[in-house]
């Protein structure tokens, strides 16, 4: 099977939308949503229509940290920006999104696969993968083979021989790795909706299970409509202008 995914969408419709056409050229036969569908972005509600109907179709969703402040309005453990686009957002969604995101789960399990949002080890404090020994904590946090999370923003991988540390790679866009059967893999994918690697692309994952391989992607998308969104709805300037960035 070949199943696309996706990490921290961020209420980006151009890129989200962008990234569905480039699975389905891909042939992706399923979707797995890792978190972080709203905040920064301008179209929350447009984000979740389509999250909920691909969920209904079959997709697997996850709950993100700001997916949880965006159902409560309390973001008031985030810097400034990032409160006021919650608590915007808070107010942009209907009732119908928020309960769907209240009722998303911190992680699901399925076959020899882990989805969740952040570190593995505790998926509810929301802490990143960004190094090996936060990759050792999130793959000693699970008996999955595989896990896959994002929040950091910025696309790892990482592979872990019995009784041997943790070892990065540095993934290659469009250049499939293959996911040793022996060792266990934690693949930390980029954001969609607001990229940190200095790439302004947005972000995300094939896993191909019948090969038992996994392709990093970058999809390019209208970042100029994106980001006058943000502007046009009173959102912080800076989420606009570090599109264009990628950081």
């Amino acid at each position: 099977m070949r199943i696309a995914i996706f990490s921290d969408i961020h209420a980006n419709r151009e890129a989200f939308d962008a990234c569905l056409a480039h699975a389905a050229r891909q042939r992706a036969e399923k979707l797995v949503f890792l978190g972080d569908l709203v905040g920064y972005g301008a179209d929350p509600q447009y984000v979740m229509d389509r999250v909920q109907l691909e969920v209904g179709r079959g997709a697997l969703a996850i709950l993100g940290n700001h997916d949880e402040a965006a159902v409560s309005g309390d973001a008031r453990n985030m810097n400034d920006y990032a409160r006021l686009a919650l608590e915007w957002t808070h107010r942009a969604l209907d009732e119908p999104a928020r309960n769907f995101l209240a009722s998303l789960p911190l992680r699901i399990e399925e076959e020899d696969r882990l989805y969740v949002h952040a570190d593995a080890s505790k998926p509810n404090a929301w802490n990143y993968v960004g190094d090996v020994p936060s990759a050792e904590r999130s793959l000693l946090g699970t008996q999955q083979r595989l896990t896959f999370c994002g929040h950091i923003h910025k696309p790892q991988l990482y592979h872990m021989a019995p009784n041997r540390p943790p070892q990065f790679f540095a993934p290659q866009t469009g250049a499939p790795a293959p996911l040793i059967v022996s060792r266990k893999w934690l693949c930390v994918l980029g954001a969609v909706g607001q990229p940190r690697d200095d790439n302004p692309a947005a972000a995300w994952c094939l896993l191909d299970t019948g090969k038992n391989e996994i392709t990093y992607q970058r999809t390019g998308y209208d970042i100029d409509r994106a980001a006058r969104k943000i502007r046009g709805a009173g959102l912080p300037q800076i989420l606009a202008a570090r599109l264009f960035l990628g950081r």
